[in-house]
């Protein structure tokens, strides 16, 4: 951005929460275009979910629940190792960076997100797609706290980050939304294969999204009910002659039959989120107009999930900050 281009950055937008807001600083002080690639974010498809949530399609929102599970070598990314990986073909030393220092490995190259070296694992690499999504979907900025936990279970390749990682974030209230609690999985032994989805978990209904979005609704009793059963008889006699004063009872017929609704919302054949992420960078480039997924909104979505790590490694809560993009504590 120094130099004057505009960035493409794929996601997470930083290995470590320090490296975020420099490159906030960045992008203003050079006025330059950056999006994190988080395909989500130009979804029609999460645009909808946005759209009916927002409408109140589900009532408040108090829950959401995510997942992204995989089972096969390569989701596991044990990725094919060239033939010709050898030193004289390889610039070790500029791939380690800023990382330990360390002999030749090749695995370490082109395995890198099983390493804490180089990768963030799977938070940085599948949570941070899941609170992209759900942060365009709710207009949620991030959590204030952040507890994960998992272990690695059976790729035991060497590696030394979790191949299933369960994450739980309290999300405070705003302007926009309640307060709500997040549920996010990866497990890399999910024996169905891979599978992902959201839940958003309403006070009118659960809206879920996958290959689309549908809304679920199932009305309310008109009558709160009665727990009467340990009450003497004479007691639950009173108790039912009062509760029927309030609520009478009426005959059922036709016209009082409820239906349990389900909206079913599809994308077109062939739809694709990464062709539209990709047009809507090159569209902000030529007008220069602010792109949804920014160096801000990047880091609102990698800080919680490389938080979710050190709450893993370290064993602890963490808290976080979501509007000023700082650690607590």
């Amino acid at each position: 951005m120094a130099a004057g281009k505009d960035v493409y950055c794929e996601k997470p937008m930083v290995q470590k929460v320090d490296d975020g807001k420099p490159v906030i600083e960045a992008a203003q002080k050079y006025n330059r275009i950056i999006q994190v690639g988080s395909q989500r974010v130009s979804s029609i498809v999460y645009q909808k979910a946005k759209d009916l949530i927002a409408s109140g399609a589900i009532g408040e929102v108090n829950m959401v629940e995510a997942w992204w599970d995989r089972n096969s070598a390569i989701g596991a990314w044990q990725h094919t190792l060239p033939l010709d990986a050898t030193p004289e073909n390889i610039d070790w030393d500029r791939f380690l960076g800023r990382a330990p220092k360390r002999p030749f490995e090749p695995i370490r190259l082109f395995r890198w997100r099983n390493y804490q070296d180089y990768g963030t694992g799977v938070a940085g690499d599948l949570f941070v797609h899941l609170f992209s999504g759900m942060h365009f979907v709710t207009g949620a900025i991030g959590p204030s706290r952040v507890f994960a936990t998992g272990g690695l279970r059976f790729w035991n390749d060497g590696r030394d980050v979790p191949d299933v990682l369960v994450g739980l974030y309290d999300y405070p209230e705003t302007p926009k939304m309640p307060a709500f609690n997040l549920a996010l999985r990866v497990n890399f032994e999910n024996g169905a294969g891979e599978t992902s989805g959201f839940r958003f978990v309403g006070s009118e209904g659960i809206l879920k999204i996958d290959h689309g979005v549908t809304v679920s609704k199932q009305l309310r009793e008109t009558e709160p009910g009665m727990s009467i059963d340990t009450f003497s008889q004479a007691t639950q006699a009173e108790y039912r002659r009062k509760y029927r004063e309030l609520y009478p009872l009426n005959r059922p017929n036709a016209d009082s039959m409820r239906p349990q609704t389900e909206d079913v919302y599809l994308p077109p054949p062939r739809y694709s989120d990464h062709l539209d992420h990709h047009r809507n960078f090159f569209t902000a480039v030529r007008t220069r107009q602010p792109i949804v997924e920014d160096a801000t909104f990047g880091l609102r979505a990698a800080g919680p999930a490389l938080l979710s790590n050190i709450s893993y490694f370290e064993n602890k809560l963490v808290e976080w900050d979501p509007q000023t993009m700082t650690v607590k504590g």
